[in-house]
């Protein structure tokens, strides 16, 4: 059955050939409705009633998906061609646009993972007298409130909370299960006269809560503070900032979804082996603190997580994952909407990546100001800082001739900013950071930008984020061999000085990706270079220092290949002329040892150096001064022994 799209000019404020849109995205659209929310909404029930509709309209969504509820009917698909398309000041056919728009909005994304998270509403205030005794009237009757004043406060005693006395030594967890710890405890002890008696102080108290709200206007207790669940702060000078943070605590009792933002392989992370350190850069980017060094893996706690998704987009091996939704469906809505737009007609399409902070400029530009030119499709993300290389590079290649990120205030740039670096030194000046926080300076640079047709005939990114950001390098840089990289980057080279290199083939036992490897046959040093994740571990473990690292990007078909870094010429065992060993350094042990170590004083054990395994061990058991031997094995005793010996009795 096709679905059917209803679109609305809203009030004749935009043009929408809806003839052309129903043709591009392939549903049936009868006509342009003018009030379809209002006047018309007879029209959206039927719609609506029949089932399988889009509505091109995102401002009503709540009134269309009551409307559903009303009718026992599927919630309808509603897109916005409006704030995004429609309104703006551009002359140019908006046809091709809208059809990109509605094609991404059909593309349902995984259903995501999450757990579920229970507050029963026990809260603690920390702050100064006035400022957290005023917060805990206003909060008593929503939560079980607990006060800690500094030691010295002086308050009255009331049933309707707990205050104690002490100082906050540390905070740990997040919504539903912080852990605290308060030195100079002191609780109130019931009954008496005038200020109440406390008890005597204690250290290292330690309790739970499932809310904070911190009113000390100090340092905050947790790294990223506004991205802790269940961790509220406000000014106490600020009566409004404080106000909001009363009211958010108050709605924070019940059960809550938690979404699982990150997906972890172990077996792929590179972070250390044998105690020998590698990869680190989730661990430095992570704004929260959720990710902790484990061994030769790190683990993420998915509670603390706020999923801004740096650590995916630094992720060399693709161990960590970005997965609400995954990087699949992400290149899925990079190719539909570079598609989508080039086979309804558009041309020089620039893809404009936000978040919802971006959402509501675009919507306040398109309101009152120029909007977007047609030719700038905006696509909405939930973690701008998880846009990485990969994904810029996937772009450029499916049909964009440029990629803006709109930067919001909460943008993780730690991560965003290097990527930015690597894609630039791929695809010189075609990806942008835009750190505007105006909605009428963000349509002037985008006005005043020519259109530019794109570079390369677009490819579908399909497989890994290594290997789309490979597949689309080659399109992009179609007559370069080797690209030269930043410093830190995920694709390089491995280096040997081979003047220093004994073949210990110590790199190879410990290479987390198998980019080094060895050849049983013979003494070599191989290497792949489309698998090395540049982590140093090789360096870092090298007994010889004689491994470098070159950052770059080999577009050629010996990138794919086993290359031979080190090779020697195998020594032969002088018994029985089995190959073993690098004849280089048994002839240098050689060299330094016989004669001159008193284990190989003379010939014949300094011959033994020049042996197998097993002709040294046969040779050592059958020497004069064999250490493994022992005296003479005593004869066996029998009958006659036994029986002469009583005689002897």
């Amino acid at each position: 059955m096709t679905k059917t799209l209803l679109v609305c000019d809203c009030l004749g404020s935009q043009q929408v050939d809806f003839k052309a849109l129903g043709e591009a995205t392939g549903l049936s659209c009868s006509g342009c409705h003018t009030s379809l929310c209002t006047t018309q909404i007879e029209t959206a029930a039927k719609a609506i009633s029949a089932g399988d509709v889009v509505i091109a309209c995102a401002q009503e969504a709540p009134r269309f998906a009551a409307l559903a509820e009303e009718l026992n009917a599927d919630e309808p698909l509603c897109v916005d061609i409006r704030d995004r398309a429609g309104w703006t000041a551009d002359g140019d056919d908006t046809t091709p646009k809208m059809a990109a728009l509605i094609a991404d909005a059909m593309l349902a994304p995984p259903s995501p993972k999450s757990i579920d998270i229970i507050s029963e509403g026990t809260c603690l205030i920390i702050g100064g007298e006035d400022a957290a005794i005023a917060a805990a009237e206003k909060l008593s009757d929503a939560l079980a409130v607990t006060v800690l004043l500094a030691p010295g406060s002086a308050f009255l005693p009331t049933p309707a909370y707990d205050i104690v006395i002490g100082t906050l030594r540390g905070a740990s967890g997040t919504l539903g299960q912080f852990d605290i710890r308060i030195d100079q405890f002191q609780q109130s002890l019931a009954g008496g006269r005038g200020t109440p008696a406390l008890t005597d102080p204690q250290d290292g108290a330690v309790s739970q809560c499932d809310v904070i709200l911190d009113l000390t206007g100090g340092q905050p207790l947790f790294p990223a503070p506004e991205k802790r669940d269940g961790y509220l702060r406000a000014d106490p000078g600020s009566q409004t900032a404080v106000a909001d943070a009363v009211l958010a605590a108050s709605q924070i009792v019940g059960t809550f979804e938690k979404p699982l933002y990150i997906r972890m392989e172990p077996t792929l992370c590179a972070h250390s082996r044998a105690e020998q350190p590698a990869c680190s850069n989730c661990l430095n980017v992570c704004p929260t603190g959720a990710i902790l060094s484990a061994g030769e893996t790190v683990s993420i706690d998915p509670m603390i997580c706020a999923g801004c998704g740096a650590c995916s987009a630094v992720c060399p091996s693709g161990a960590i994952s970005y997965d609400v939704p995954g990087p699949d469906h992400m290149f899925r809505r990079i190719s539909t909407l570079a598609r989508n737009y080039r086979m309804s007609g558009g041309e020089n399409a620039a893809l404009l990546v936000h978040d919802d902070h971006g959402a509501e400029m675009i919507e306040l530009a398109a309101r009152f100001g120029r909007g977007l030119p047609a030719h700038v499709i905006p696509m909405e993300v939930s973690a701008l800082s998880g846009f990485g290389h990969s994904e810029m590079l996937a772009a450029l290649s499916s049909g964009f001739s440029h990629v803006d990120i709109l930067l919001g205030p909460k943008t993780e740039r730690d991560a965003l900013d290097p990527q930015l670096a690597l894609a630039d030194a791929i695809a010189p000046g075609q990806s942008m950071l835009l750190d505007i926080a105006d909605p009428d300076a963000l349509s002037d640079h985008l006005f005043d930008r020519a259109p530019i047709p794109p570079t390369v005939e677009p490819i579908l990114p399909i497989g890994s984020r290594r290997q789309v950001a490979r597949l689309a390098a080659k399109a992009l840089n179609p007559d370069q061999k080797v690209l030269p990289l930043p410093i830190d980057a995920p694709y390089g080279a491995v280096l040997v000085d081979t003047d220093a290199c004994t073949l210990c083939l110590a790199c190879v036992s410990l290479c987390p990706s198998g980019a080094l490897g060895d050849n049983p046959d013979m003494p070599q040093l191989r290497f792949q270079e489309d698998a090395c994740l540049q982590c140093g571990l090789c360096a870092n473990v090298c007994p010889e220092n004689a491994i470098t690292l070159e950052p770059q990007l080999n577009l050629t078909e010996t990138a794919l290949q086993q290359v031979v870094l080190n090779e020697e010429e195998p020594f032969a065992c002088v018994e029985c002329g089995t190959l073993f060993g690098v004849k280089s350094t048994v002839e240098k042990i050689v060299e330094k040892l016989a004669g001159k170590h008193s284990m190989f004083a003379n010939s014949d054990t300094a011959r033994m150096i020049q042996m197998c395994d097993g002709c040294r061990i046969n040779a050592q058991y059958h020497s004069q001064n064999n250490p493994f031997s022992g005296a003479e094995r005593p004869r066996p005793r029998t009958t006659d022994d036994y029986l002469s010996k009583r005689k002897d009795h």
